[in-house]
């Protein structure tokens, strides 16, 4: 084998170079791999004006339909045409529900948002200077409420985690992570 320092010739399997002591193998460093630890997203709940919009619309649809069949002179597609508007307040609404998430891993706090159109924002949990939990009185009546974190890097930024469930448990859990990753 020969040194990387000195070029000199040793023996197959040396472990350091007979002339220089220079480490003839460089220990690969430990491959530390990034892990996911919770992913958050809104409650439902936040969601709820969507959802009774869509109820009322398809209810609001039906008695159309139903009116017709009473005789009343309201065209048939009307009736139709209100329901299927519910359905897809309420599909858009599910699609919106599922466009915004949090992601906690051992290094940093990732929020995604967007389907087509996508922004993604990250600190890094060495950055966090605060966690801070709001909950408002309808929100703690249903356990959700917001989280917000701060960065220590500038004043202006956070990522605020907006009607989750159990706030006080996500908050715990990163500051636990942050405090693993400190150490």
């Amino acid at each position: 084998m020969r040194c990387p320092q000195c070029g000199n010739d040793n023996q197959q399997g040396s472990a350091f170079c007979s002339r220089c002591g220079t480490r003839m193998f460089a220990p690969k460093p430990s491959a530390v791999r990034e892990y996911a630890l919770a992913t958050f997203r809104p409650s439902l709940w936040y969601y709820a004006n969507g959802f009774l919009i869509g109820g009322i619309l398809i209810a609001f649809g039906g008695r159309l339909l139903y009116g017709k069949l009473q005789n009343v002179q309201i065209p048939t597609q009307a009736g139709f045409a209100v329901a299927a508007v519910g359905v897809l307040t309420w599909v858009v609404t599910m699609i919106r529900a599922r466009t915004v998430s949090w992601s906690l891993t051992s290094d940093r706090l990732i929020e995604k948002r967007g389907l087509v159109a996508s922004r993604r924002r990250e600190m890094e949990l060495a950055d966090i200077r605060s966690v801070e939990v709001d909950k408002r009185v309808f929100q703690r009546m249903f356990g959700l409420g917001d989280v917000t974190i701060a960065s220590a890097a500038s004043a202006d930024y956070a990522i605020r985690l907006h009607e989750i469930q159990d706030p006080d448990n996500a908050a715990e859990t990163i500051r636990k992570a942050r405090l693993k990753r400190m150490a």
